[in-house]
């Protein structure tokens, strides 16, 4: 797939970490210009007045992608409420605000964008064990269908992509008896959100789109 971003400038939050990584190398491979908010000066994506100052401070976008987030994985009995707020901040809150500031930022120019939102299989096909986690990533999928609906007509497309367990070091050394076949690499998953995210792509929004095996 031939993507061209030239001239185009993308948010990619959480770009530190693996996925987030592969997309802005993706992204910038294909002639991008990247924002990522952590490089360098640290930002604190559940801050309301950090996030809207950091997306008051960029060009015109065309596209936010939002991979920052966080898991924790504990019993129900073992889950505090501030453990649910706790993933509600890092999963929810963070993808809320900077959907909210890509959307002020894009009307600016009146030109439409994209919003892709990082939720996870999990929020569709539960287990246990993760509970607040998986309420958290629910969340963020169901804001994804009604944040689509409320800019559908003006050309902003929001779409959501759902992994499974996604092959990273860190992962493996959590899970060495795993099926590591079965997980998806960040550049797999990276070619999708590039996908969502291109010019070439004019239709397909509100989708919660299952991206690996698991």
């Amino acid at each position: 797939m031939n993507l061209d971003f030239t001239n185009r400038d993308v948010v990619v939050t959480g770009a530190t970490g693996a996925l987030g990584e592969a997309v802005a190398r993706r992204l910038a491979g294909a002639g991008a210009t990247v924002h990522a908010p952590g490089r360098g000066a640290r930002i604190d994506l559940s801050d309301e007045a950090a996030v809207a100052a950091f997306y008051a401070g960029l060009p015109p976008l065309w596209a936010s992608i939002h991979v920052a987030g966080g898991f924790k994985a504990a019993l129900i009995a073992d889950t505090s409420l501030a453990d649910l707020r706790g993933q509600l901040d890092v999963n929810l809150a963070t993808a809320f605000l900077c959907s909210r500031e890509a959307v002020r930022n894009m009307r600016v120019k009146a030109a439409g964008g994209r919003i892709v939102n990082v939720s996870s299989r999990a929020a569709t096909v539960a287990t246990g064990f993760s509970v607040a986690y998986t309420a958290s990533k629910a969340a963020v999928s169901a804001m994804v269908r009604a944040l689509a609906d409320e800019v559908a007509e003006e050309r902003i497309l929001v779409n959501a992509v759902l992994p499974g367990t996604i092959d990273t070091p860190a992962n493996r050394a959590a899970m060495p008896m795993a099926d590591h076949r079965k997980w998806t690499t960040p550049a797999e998953i990276a070619a999708t959100i590039a996908w969502l995210v291109s010019p070439a792509q004019t239709v397909t929004s509100g989708a919660l789109i299952p991206v690996g095996w698991t």
